[in-house]
């Protein structure tokens, strides 16, 4: 690793003294030669991996064509990544931007106008405990992490806070208020600690929505893209929401966000009601486009499946005694979407991992994140477990003497 230096770069990130300068695969090697094995992919961003030859190819065509237009004019790949996203979701139109934070912020401005246009002077949008959705001040407000709130008060108004996974909570926490105009979850909530929502509790979100006439919007910036085996989360759930959000591995690297809406969020949001400079531009689009073609060329959704399914059978008969004993609290996620809850405060193993080879992180205090390249091998994942068990254990074994004493 390579030893910290003073910086002009303002310090808003906690980082370890790594230096990345390359990639291949699931495999990144720093500024010293040093390699590592990739487990959190950019945090769920580096779809194909690093170096994708067909993928790299691809961006370096465009960039010898067009980089940047604006949107004063028709951008052809828009067109072409809009109706993929419309066939793959079954929705209808999509909103290009360039983060999941924009995105997020366009869906929060479309709720809002769907109020307004029902006559609703003050729309409010049901949001949920635990959940992340940004860091700007709208998104900020959504999000339901105090810690990442304080300082930055006072909050946007208008959001009803509720539990997951908990159908009777929601419907008394909207009971006789005429302002609420949107529900907006994410099915795998990826800051709040890798919680996936129970698919009965997401049928039942939907039902209340068309009963209420409200809109129901998902945040699939870290849980879709396939992530999960399915190309959107909430699809586990055979069910459609009106308002999508995606981002992170929609460009395997190159950043490209978009707001996907069916039917009923169609039309909402006018010209001047919403823009954005670089959003939609050609080479973004390029690579929204191509990421798609290739996870599906290449049926890397059923790899995730099967991969998915591997590394968490591996973990689990792994940290099966302290499964048992409590020291580690569950194995959950879907996918290559996983998180290791552990007993203590874990945020250590983030920095001891890494100094074995292993890049992950650790969300929520407690929770150990992976998720790498949805091109990761049976055998990447066999060494994921090799790596990260010892780990674990060591640490549980420390912490449970520490707190004993």
């Amino acid at each position: 690793m390579t030893a910290a230096t003073h910086s002009h770069v303002m310090d808003t990130y906690t980082r370890l003294p790594i230096a990345l300068s390359h990639g291949q695969g699931c495999r990144v090697w720093d500024t010293t030669g040093k390699s590592y094995l990739d487990a959190i992919g950019g945090i769920a961003v580096n779809t194909l991996g690093h170096n994708h030859p067909d993928f790299v190819a691809a961006l370096r065509e465009q960039l010898g064509r067009l980089v940047h237009c604006s949107n004063y004019y028709q951008v052809p790949l828009q067109e072409e990544l809009a109706q993929r996203l419309a066939t793959l979701s079954g929705m209808e139109q999509a909103f290009f931007c360039s983060t999941g934070l924009e995105a997020n912020e366009a869906a929060l401005k479309l709720a809002r106008k769907y109020g307004h246009d029902r006559g609703i002077d003050r729309p409010e949008i049901v949001v949920y405990e635990k959940s992340f959705h940004g860091r700007s001040i709208a998104t900020l407000s959504a999000t339901g992490n105090p810690k990442i709130q304080a300082g930055f008060e006072p909050l946007v108004e208008g959001f009803v806070r509720v539990p997951p996974d908990d159908i009777d909570a929601l419907r008394i926490a909207t009971a006789k208020n005429p302002n609420i105009v949107a529900v907006l979850l994410e099915p795998i909530q990826g800051e709040g600690g890798v919680r996936p929502m129970d698919d009965a509790y997401l049928r039942a979100v939907r039902a209340l929505c068309d009963d209420q006439g409200w809109l129901w919007m998902v945040d699939e910036i870290q849980c879709g893209m396939g992530r999960t085996g399915k190309w959107f989360a909430h699809q586990w759930a055979g069910v459609v929401p009106d308002v999508m959000t995606l981002a992170k591995g929609l460009g395997s690297g190159v950043p490209v966000g978009a707001m996907v809406v069916g039917k009923k969020a169609c039309g909402i949001l006018r010209p001047g009601n919403h823009g954005t400079t670089f959003g939609g531009n050609p080479l973004a689009m390029r690579a929204g486009v191509e990421t798609l073609r290739i996870l599906e060329r290449d049926g890397l959704l059923d790899n995730v499946a099967r991969v998915g399914d591997h590394l968490r059978g591996g973990l689990t008969a792994a940290l099966a005694e302290e499964l048992h004993s409590g020291a580690v609290r569950a194995i959950r996620g879907r996918g290559l979407l996983l998180g290791i809850e552990l007993a203590y405060p874990c945020g250590v193993l983030w920095k001891q991992c890494a100094e074995q080879g292993l890049l992950l992180s650790v969300t929520a205090e407690t929770v150990i994140r992976l998720a790498p390249p949805l091109v990761l091998t049976c055998a990447e994942a066999d060494e994921i477990v090799r790596i990260l068990v010892p780990q674990v254990r060591d640490f549980l074994r420390a912490s449970a003497t520490s707190a004993a004493a």
